[in-house]
C-alpha cells in the first residue's frame, strides 16, 4: 500500500516561508511588516489564518507585535548572565541600538500595598518613606524594559539630589553605592493592565520579570523590578562541575 503524504496546511506553509525570510536575512531585524489584512491578502488566506501565523512566529521570537507600531521582525535577543547585575544601556548597545531612559515617577513616600507586594519589601517598611521610581528603558525609540524601583533613602540620601530624568538610577547606584550582597528572583509572567500598555504589548503577553535586591551589610539599598517583553530577553548561566568528595 502506498503511503499518503500529509497535506501541508496554509498555516504551516506561510509560517515556514516567513521564518525562512527572517533566517536568511531577507527580512532584516526591525523590518516593519504590512498590516495583517494586507498580509492575508498577499498570501491568499483568511485574516484568522494570518493572525495564527503571526502569533506563532511571535511566540517563537521571530516577530514582535505591538499596539502602536504593528508587527516587526524581532531584534536578536539580549543575553544576560543570571547572577550578573547588568547595565541595561549596555544591553541595548550590544544590539547596536540607541538607548534612552524615560523617568515616569520619582516620589518620596511610603509604598502602596501592591508596590510592597511587587517589590517584596519587608513589612517593617510599610509606613516608611522610600524613593519610589518608575520608568522605561527604550531601544531605538521602542519600549525595552519597564522598571519599578524602591531606594532606601536612609542609606542612600545622596540620590535625592540626583536628576533622575537624565541620570539612569541603576547606573548611578552601581557607581555610587557598591553593594555587599545581591539576589535575583526570575520568573515568567503575563503582562497586564497599565504595564502592557506602557510596553505596547497585547494584554496577557509573555514577559520576563527580574526582581533584584541589593544591600550593604544588614541594610537594603534598592529593590527593583524589571519587566522585559518575552521575545526581547533571555538568561544564560555557566556552571563548572563540583569536585567529587
Amino acid at each position: 500500500m502506498s503511503e499518503t503524504k500529509p497535506v501541508e496546511t496554509h498555516h504551516a506553509r506561510i509560517t515556514e516561508d516567513m521564518r525562512q525570510r527572517i533566517l536568511s536575512g531577507q527580512w532584516e531585524p526591525g523590518r516593519q511588516l504590512p498590516k495583517e489584512t494586507d498580509l492575508a491578502e498577499s498570501y491568499g488566506v483568511s485574516r484568522m489564518t494570518m493572525n495564527k501565523v503571526l502569533a506563532q512566529l511571535s511566540r517563537e521570537g521571530f516577530m514582535v507585535r505591538r499596539r502602536r507600531s504593528g508587527t516587526v521582525v524581532a531584534q536578536p535577543r539580549v543575553q544576560s548572565a543570571v547572577m550578573a547585575i547588568n547595565d541595561i544601556a549596555q544591553e541595548v548597545a550590544a544590539l547596536g541600538q540607541s538607548y534612552e531612559w524615560h523617568l515616569f515617577k520619582a516620589q518620596q513616600r511610603p509604598l502602596s500595598e501592591s508596590e510592597h507586594r511587587l517589590l517584596d519589601l519587608g513589612g517593617e517598611w510599610r509606613d516608611k518613606d522610600v524613593l519610589f521610581l518608575t520608568g522605561m528603558h527604550a531601544a531605538r525609540g521602542e519600549p525595552f524594559c519597564y522598571e519599578m524601583r524602591a531606594v532606601n533613602i536612609a542609606v542612600v540620601p545622596e540620590i535625592l539630589t540626583v536628576d533622575l530624568k537624565t541620570t539612569v538610577p541603576g547606573q548611578w547606584l552601581l557607581k555610587s553605592m557598591p553593594f555587599s550582597r545581591a539576589s535575583h528572583r526570575i520568573r515568567a509572567v503575563n503582562c497586564l493592565g497599565r504595564e502592557a500598555k506602557l510596553l505596547e504589548l497585547p494584554v496577557g503577553a509573555a514577559c520576563l520579570e527580574v526582581l533584584r535586591k541589593t544591600s550593604i551589610e544588614q541594610n537594603w539599598v534598592t529593590h527593583v523590578r524589571l519587566l522585559y517583553p518575552g521575545e526581547a530577553h533571555q538568561l544564560v548561566a555557566e556552571f563548572t562541575p563540583q569536585p567529587k568528595l
